[in-house]
C-alpha cells in the first residue's frame, strides 16, 4: 500500500506540474525528482527502470528529430508560406478560411507532428484572421482539435502514436491505411460541428482582405519532408528503426541552414526539445511504478478483450475517460501493455481515444495545455464552458464515427 501511494502521489505531481506549470518551469523539473523518488523508495527496480529506458529511447530519439525537422522547415519559410496561401485562398471569406485550416492543420498534424501544429502553425493562423479582419475563434480552436485529433494517421504524428507503433506489430504502411478512414470520418465530425457551433462567427462581416503577393513556396522544404515520410515507410519495412529516417531528414534541413547561416548548431539542439525529452522518460518510469503496484490489474479488468466492434468502442472509450483523467501520455502508456495481447486493432482503438478524447478537457494533453498558452500570448482568453461544451459536442461523436471507421478497416483489409 505504502509503494502503491508513492507512485500515485509522484504522478500526480508530474501531471500537476505539467498542467500549472509553477514559475513557468519546464515539466521536466517536476519529472525527474518523481521519477527519482519512486526509484529510491523500490517502487520500481532499477533493472524495470533500464527496460523502461530501451523501450522509450527509439522513442524519445525519433521525437526530437521530428521536433528539429519542424523547426527548421519554419525557418524555411514552410509556415509563412502556408499563411499566404490560406489568406489568398479565403478571398476574405471566413468559411473558406476555415477549410483551409482544417486541409493545413491535417497536413501538418500528419506529417510533423501535432506540436508542430500547436506551436508552429496556431500563431501562423492568429495572423492571417488578424490581415484578413475576421474573427479568430473558429480557426484557433480547428487548430486546437485537429492538433489531436488529426494525428491518427501516421506513427509519427504523435508522441502517443509512437509509444504504440512497435507494441502494435504493424509496419508504417500498414498503420496508415489501417487509420485512414478513421482520420477522415472524426475530422469531418470536427468539420461539421465546428461550422454549426461557431456559425455567427463564420457569418459575420469581414474587412476587405488586401492582396497577399503569390507566397514563395519552399520547395527544398516540402522535398526534404516528402522524403523523410517516404523513407518512414522503406525503413518501416526493411526492419529499421523510423528514427534513422526522422534524424536523415532533419540533418539535410539543419546542413543546408548551417550553410547558409540561417541558425546555429546551440538553436538545433534547443529546437530538440530536451527538457521534454526528460520529461517523456520520467513520466515513463513513473507510470511503469504506478502500473506495476495496482493501476495495472484495475485497468485489466475494465478493458475489453478482443477486437469485435463491441470491444473496439469499450475501449476507445475507456482509453478516452482515462487520458481525460491522467492526460494522455500516461494514458496510453498504461494500456498498451494490456491492449497488446488482443492484437494491433486494440491498440488502434486505444490510439482513438487517447487522441479524439484529450479534445474535452485542457488536461487531455499536453498538446492542449500549450495551445492555450499560444492562445494567451496572443490576447485570446479561452473560456473553459466554450471549450467544454465544443468538446461534448465533437468528442463522443468523431469518437463513435473513428471507431466504426476503424473496425470497418479493420474487416476489409486485416492486420
Amino acid at each position: 500500500m505504502f509503494l502503491e501511494s508513492v507512485a500515485v502521489a509522484a504522478l500526480v505531481v508530474v501531471l500537476v506540474g505539467a498542467v500549472v506549470r509553477p514559475f513557468g518551469r519546464p515539466e521536466a523539473v517536476f519529472a525527474l525528482p518523481a521519477a527519482a523518488l519512486v526509484v529510491a523508495v523500490g517502487a520500481i527496480p532499477l533493472e524495470d527502470v533500464r527496460e523502461e529506458a530501451g523501450r522509450l529511447g527509439p522513442v524519445i530519439g525519433f521525437l526530437a528529430a521530428v521536433l528539429v525537422l519542424a523547426k527548421l522547415c519554419d525557418d524555411e519559410g514552410l509556415f509563412h508560406t502556408c499563411g499566404t496561401w490560406m489568406a489568398r485562398w479565403s478571398r476574405g471569406r471566413p468559411r473558406r478560411l476555415l477549410g483551409a485550416v482544417f486541409a493545413l492543420a491535417s497536413a501538418v498534424t500528419a506529417a510533423l507532428s501535432l506540436d508542430a501544429t500547436v506551436v508552429l502553425l496556431t500563431p501562423v493562423v492568429f495572423a492571417t484572421a488578424a490581415r484578413m479582419g475576421i474573427r479568430p475563434r473558429p480557426h484557433i480552436y480547428a487548430s486546437a482539435h485537429l492538433s489531436n485529433t488529426a494525428s491518427l494517421l501516421l506513427p509519427v504524428s504523435n508522441l502517443t502514436n509512437l509509444l504504440a507503433f512497435t507494441a502494435s506489430g504493424l509496419t508504417f504502411t500498414r498503420f496508415a491505411l489501417l487509420m485512414l478512414l478513421p482520420w477522415l470520418a472524426a475530422i469531418a465530425v470536427e468539420y461539421v460541428v465546428l461550422r454549426r457551433f461557431f456559425a455567427a462567427d463564420l457569418t459575420a462581416p469581414a474587412e476587405p482582405p488586401g492582396v497577399a503577393d503569390p507566397p514563395e513556396v519552399p520547395l527544398f522544404a516540402l522535398a526534404t519532408v516528402a522524403a523523410t515520410l517516404a523513407g518512414f515507410a522503406v525503413a518501416s519495412t526493411s526492419g529499421i528503426d523510423p528514427a534513422w529516417a526522422a534524424t536523415a531528414g532533419a540533418a539535410v534541413l539543419a546542413v543546408r541552414a548551417l550553410a547558409r547561416r540561417r541558425t546555429t548548431p546551440g538553436a538545433i539542439v534547443r529546437s530538440a526539445g530536451l527538457p521534454f525529452l526528460a520529461f517523456v522518460l520520467a513520466l515513463g518510469v513513473v507510470v511503469r511504478a504506478v502500473i506495476d503496484n495496482g493501476l495495472g490489474e484495475a485497468l485489466s479488468k475494465v478493458l475489453p478483450d478482443g477486437a469485435s466492434l463491441p470491444a473496439l468502442l469499450g475501449t476507445a472509450a475507456v482509453a478516452a475517460v482515462l487520458a481525460n483523467l491522467i492526460n494522455n501520455l500516461p494514458a496510453v502508456l498504461a494500456l498498451v501493455p494490456l491492449a497488446a495481447p488482443s492484437g494491433p486493432g486494440t491498440v488502434l482503438a486505444v490510439l482513438l481515444g487517447v487522441n479524439i478524447g484529450p479534445n474535452l478537457t485542457y488536461a487531455g494533453s499536453l498538446a492542449t495545455l500549450l495551445w492555450r498558452r499560444v492562445a494567451r500570448g496572443h490576447d485570446h482568453e479561452v473560456e473553459l464552458k466554450e471549450f467544454t461544451l465544443l468538446g461534448l459536442l465533437t468528442v463522443p461523436a468523431a469518437l463513435l464515427s473513428a471507431t466504426l471507421a476503424l473496425w470497418a478497416a479493420l474487416t476489409v483489409l486485416g492486420t
